[in-house]
């Protein structure tokens, strides 16, 4: 593992933690927008699947112990959410082979957004709430409330990661 790529995992973990703290100065902002995947996709597109892997983990962990968000009954599922955000989108990168381009970043956050919320449902339907947990319900939870979140990251996190490629500040 390359310093740079320590040093932008790091930086991302601290960005996980303090952006959701702006957006719950808005009424059910950080479950509208979802600001904690930000940084983490991003790290998975920037430094790669590894480190990727690592912020989706440890940023949950870090936030909930230091802020209480995202409170228990829910940090299971959003440490294994955001885990394969993270190695997701850093496999997607590594394994398309077209050139830093808009197209590339979006299939690669498409298919980390998609595998990260049926992996968060696997857990809350499979372990956390086996038996009680129905197809609608994760519908409802992932993609209608979360739609705004959706919207945001697909407008947001392509035009950061451009720019980080631009400026030379990515790891991989």
């Amino acid at each position: 593992m390359k310093t740079k790529q320590l040093v932008l995992t790091a930086l991302f973990i601290a960005l996980g933690v303090v952006l959701p703290m702006a957006f719950h100065a808005i009424p059910n902002g950080g479950t509208l927008f979802s600001p904690m995947h930000i940084p983490v996709l991003i790290c998975g597109l920037v430094t790669g699947p590894v480190t990727g892997l690592i912020a989706g983990a440890a940023t949950p962990l870090l936030s909930s112990t230091l802020t209480g968000m995202p409170p228990a009954p829910m940090l299971p599922g959003m440490v294994v959410e955001l885990s394969v955000y993270g190695l997701a989108s850093g496999l997607m990168m590594k394994l398309m082979k077209s050139n830093k381009s808009f197209k590339k970043i979006y299939i690669a956050l498409v298919v980390a957004m998609l595998c990260g919320r049926i992996a968060g449902g696997l857990v809350n339907g499979l372990i956390l709430n086996a038996g009680n947990y129905t197809l609608k319900m994760w519908v409802t939870a992932y993609f209608v409330r979360g739609i705004a979140g959706i919207v945001t990251h697909l407008l947001i996190i392509p035009v950061v990661v451009r720019a980080l490629q631009r400026a030379n500040l990515t790891a991989v």
